[in-house]
């Protein structure tokens, strides 16, 4: 015959009992830093860039964005076949894939993405691509370019 775990049971009531406290005393848990955000995967919602020489803004990819708590980065975006032949440092033929690291300076917001492989091959990799994540809602990331003369945006939701 087994015997009854109560001592399992005391000790998950005293836990249970000092988190209700904790809640119950109004203690906010710790804010999430930049780096701490970003973890996780995300699924793109839109591109918003600046028109150019007069030309419509290319139709919207569908895309995945991967950031994982061990400092690497994934994204891939595949464009629709009207833009098949999209070429440019970041999509080859209309698909944009690349992985790397990357580093979050919290005083700067700064995101330092270093794409070690990539569709384009040498046009980013060996680069230090810095952009600036902005978190409207906790559900929501808007990456945009650290340069300010830059005018580009890309909008992400968690998956």
């Amino acid at each position: 015959m087994q015997s009854f775990p109560w001592k399992a049971i005391v000790i998950t009531s005293i836990a249970t009992g000092l988190a209700v406290a904790g809640v119950a005393q109004g203690k906010k848990p710790k804010p999430l830093t930049d780096r701490e955000r970003l973890i996780g995967s995300w699924r793109l919602l839109k591109i918003d860039s600046p028109i150019v020489d007069g030309q419509p803004q290319l139709p919207l990819p569908i895309g995945l964005l991967i950031f994982t708590t061990d400092g690497r980065q994934a994204v891939q975006l595949m464009y629709p076949k009207e833009a098949s032949t999209l070429n440019n440092k970041f999509v080859h033929d209309g698909y944009e894939a690349s992985f790397g690291t990357f580093e979050m300076t919290e005083a700067t917001h700064i995101l330092r993405y270093h794409p070690i492989a990539s569709a384009t091959r040498d046009a980013l990799v060996g680069t230090d691509e810095l952009l600036r994540p902005a978190f409207p809602d906790a559900r929501h990331l808007v990456m945009r370019p650290a340069d300010p003369d830059e005018h580009w945006s890309v909008t992400w939701e968690r998956y």
